[in-house]
């Protein structure tokens, strides 16, 4: 069982691994010389893909091995021949899965290592920053192609693709429901559950002209938000000011809508928005900081994935109790 297995698996896994060792070979060529540098804006165009080719992975893993693994057999009807030849339905599926969540969680691993180890230099100086020119790793985009999670994001998105096709038993059909439902998961789990794993900390800084990192309004409503530096290497989820009895002040007061220039005036000088907009320091308004420190990133990479491997379970349960039923 196990050596037809790895027959009818091997082209997409083989398939998967080169196009890896190629993505490793680059980043072992380029990584070294990112050492010691404090500008990486022409290596905007690289680290933006690996992150898109960490996200990519398990999308491939879940469509093109989970779907076909079981799914083809079931369109074609050959499980049923495995199953009349002492083959039972339990080994049949727990070959089939162990197998494959093997290869894509080692799969997974590698790339894993190979980016974060390349992207190490450009995470150590987007640690030291506060204001919003580079993301952190522990930022939402950055976060899910580092380290262990993408571990997590395999072996669910394996499981899930499986376990779709048992449903559908049909291919392509099972193909695109997987893709939506991994997207969906993919992009609900960093808004709705990363950001509270661990209770996010709350600071009230107070509003300096030298601290304003951003002034955002339109003509019609005036200056609506400001925000200030945020803390090296967190992942803010909120920055908001605050009135004197700590209400959000949403719009912001009238007395600092003169800082923005009239139309016609052209832009100010650099600067005096800022100076201007430090008024709401000395009529006691503040800024209140929402955000997951980044000395946080190794504890919500192990929730995270402990949270992917738990769906992983219980996406196998349901697998062994579908594959009762099947005919």
């Amino acid at each position: 069982m196990t050596w037809l297995t790895w027959r009818q698996f091997r082209l997409p896994t083989l398939s998967v691994l080169a196009g890896l060792l190629l993505i490793a070979v680059v980043l072992a060529i380029t990584g070294p010389g990112l050492v010691g540098r404090t500008d990486f804006s022409d290596e905007d165009a690289l680290f933006a893909g690996t992150i898109l080719v960490l996200y990519l992975l398990p999308a491939v893993i879940g469509v093109f091995w989970g779907v076909p693994m079981i799914t083809r057999e079931l369109e074609s009807g050959t499980h049923s021949l495995m199953w009349n030849q002492t083959v039972t339905r339990k080994r049949w599926l727990t070959t089939k899965l162990g197998f494959g969540l093997l290869a894509a969680m080692v799969a997974a691993g590698l790339l894993s290592v190979a980016v974060t180890w390349w992207a190490s230099p450009i995470d150590a100086l987007a640690a030291a920053q506060t204001e919003r020119g580079m993301l952190s790793r522990i930022a939402p985009v950055v976060f899910g192609a580092r380290a262990i999670v993408p571990i997590g994001y395999a072996a669910f998105a394996l499981v899930l693709g499986v376990a779709i096709g048992m449903l559908l038993r049909r291919t392509v059909a099972a193909m695109a429901v997987t893709l939506a439902a991994l997207a969906a998961v993919l992009v609900l789990v960093p808004l709705f559950v990363r950001p509270y794993l661990l209770p996010p900390q709350v600071d009230t800084v107070a509003i300096t002209g030298e601290d304003i990192t951003n002034i955002s309004g339109d003509d019609t409503h005036g200056i609506l938000e400001i925000g200030v530096r945020n803390p090296p290497g967190a992942w803010v989820l909120a920055n908001e000011t605050v009135d004197p009895a700590g209400n959000v002040a949403d719009p912001l007061p009238q007395f600092v809508q003169t800082c923005a220039p009239r139309p016609g005036q052209g832009p100010p000088e650099r600067g005096t928005m800022e100076q201007c907009m430090g008024q709401l320091g000395m009529h006691g308004y503040q800024q209140r900081l929402t955000y997951q420190p980044g000395s946080r990133f190794w504890p919500l990479q192990w929730l995270e994935l402990a949270l992917y491997l738990a769906m992983t379970a219980l996406l196998t349960w349901f697998c062994f109790r579908r594959v009762r039923h099947l005919s």
